[in-house]
């Protein structure tokens, strides 16, 4: 994409807004519509998806250009010199099952989609973030860990470990994924620790033990060692998936004082020891216990070895990653998982998951958006049994043939346009128009914007005294470029 230059030396921006593709006629600038499909002249390029899915990541041929001219339509500015976190990406959880799907392809079809979703070029959306299970999720076909025995033993030397069950599925796919793009950052998150491990000795709920606290951390290196012998590079782990959510199969619970414990007599020590240079993110659960990483983080001890929280998103307001972030600061803030139910409302998906998450998690702090999860088939599966999701809508649907879902386009309006290395730059919400900017490493600027409006609402945006008009339709989905 090659945007057209006509602001001498201004910055190029980009920008995403959630709306309707026509632009009004009051504007401050040239919005004749063109009368050839020949490109028309623009400072602005603009990609379009409605919620009626009459448009999909559509780029639009139309001309929005900036000028002097006024109106009274409600602006968005854009201020490139106030900054605030810098993106590490948009993608989505590559489970198990996702990778069973996608490895299940005939390779022509595999590789243009893995191509599609992950790399650079103008056909693709250039996903730059996932997420992965260490060991089964509930979007395996089954539970498993790396160190399963039989009952009533133990292996506290780890002799048994092996990620052999991913060798069928998963690792074939990242090793693909990481050659499309190798600077992709890859989230490791554990459902539960080995079963002989924990206080009920099974794969559902109970907890760690602290006797194997150590071994644990253990497990945790020789996973990161063997995926990284792979070639595949573990940017960051959480030390479990939703601790507070006992239920799930596989699951585990773990308080925040537990895992404050964990990670202060145990994971640190042994990740400094061992050379690890992979992150250690705290919680990965609900927005509605923020005290919970506030509690780990209160703990210096702890602290030092914690780069940030992961939050998600199925109870609580996205503003409590704010409040995590403000009691500290000097530590990260991750988006990292939520769902979207099948079947599923397009319209309605659309509005709240790039308003409340793509917007609303970046203007909070978030340096990642993740959805949950990748590809499903169209009966949701697979998925473990006795609690397993049922329900879960990929953001694409493997049958064998691929359709794409909502949470395809809601993850690839930031991620074919925010690159990793954005930063997040001020923008003003107003008119219900939920909106926020990125600064690009290249030099453009990103804009998210969210109609949250039940009619079709014009908007000007406005970007150093100069403003453009444009106008979306009610949950209409844009992303503006220049």
């Amino acid at each position: 994409m090659k945007p057209v230059y006509n602001l001498g030396t201004a910055i190029a921006i980009l920008i995403v807004a959630c709306a309707c593709s026509k632009s009004p006629k009051a504007s401050g600038g040239d919005t004749s519509p063109p009368t050839s499909n020949e490109p028309v002249k623009t400072d602005v390029t603009f990609w379009l998806t409605k919620g009626d899915q009459s448009q999909l990541l559509k780029k639009q041929n139309v001309a929005l250009n900036f000028s002097s001219t006024t109106n009274n339509n409600p602006t968005i500015e854009v201020d490139p010199a106030t900054t605030f976190q810098s993106i590490d990406g948009f993608g989505y959880t590559l489970t198990g099952g996702s990778a069973s799907l996608i490895n299940a392809l005939p390779a022509a079809a595999q590789d243009k989609l893995l191509n599609e979703l992950f790399s650079g070029n103008d056909e693709a959306i250039a996903v730059s973030y996932l997420r992965i299970s260490i060991g089964g999720s509930d979007l395996s076909a089954y539970p498993f860990t790396y160190n399963d025995l039989a009952d009533g033993e133990t292996d506290d030397n780890l002799a048994k470990f092996s990620i052999a069950k991913e060798q069928a599925d998963l690792i074939p796919v990242l090793k693909k994924i990481v050659a499309i793009n190798p600077s992709i950052k890859i989230l490791g998150s554990p459902w539960t620790a080995p079963t002989w491990m924990k206080t009920n000795k099974s794969f559902i709920g109970g907890s760690l033990k602290p006797e194997y606290y150590q071994t644990y951390a253990k497990y945790l290196v020789k996973y990161i060692q063997a995926m990284k012998a792979e070639g595949i590079v573990i940017d960051a782990i959480t030390p479990q998936n939703e601790p507070l959510h006992p239920g799930n199969n596989p699951s585990m619970y773990m308080t925040a004082l537990d895992q404050a414990d964990f990670i202060k007599t145990a994971l640190g020590p042994i990740f400094q020891s061992s050379d690890i240079k992979t992150k250690i993110i705290v919680y990965d659960h609900n927005a509605d216990k923020p005290e919970y990483p506030i509690t780990i983080l209160n703990d210096a001890d702890t602290k030092k070895y914690v780069d940030g929280s992961a939050f998600h998103l199925y109870a609580g307001p996205i503003t409590a990653l704010t409040q995590v972030h403000n009691a500290h600061p000097d530590r990260n803030v991750y988006f990292t998982e939520q769902w979207v139910g099948g079947p599923g409302n397009f319209a309605e998906d659309l509005k709240w998951h790039v308003s409340t998450l793509i917007v609303g998690a970046t203007r909070n702090w978030s340096r990642n958006v993740l959805e949950w999860n990748l590809a499903a088939d169209p009966n949701y599966n697979p998925h473990t049994d006795k609690g397993g999701c049922t329900t879960c809508l990929g953001a694409i649907t493997i049958a064998p043939a691929v359709s794409r879902n909502v949470a395809y386009y809601v993850i690839a309006h930031a991620s074919k346009f925010v690159k990793p290395g954005s930063v997040r730059i001020a923008s003003n919400i107003t008119n219900n128009l939920q909106n926020v900017a990125f600064k690009t490493p290249d030099g453009k600027n990103v804009l998210i914007v969210c109609n949250n409006n039940s009619t079709e609402t014009a908007f000007n945006i406005k970007y150093n005294g100069k403003t453009v008009a444009s106008s979306l339709d009610k949950g209409a989905v844009g992303t503006y470029v220049w």
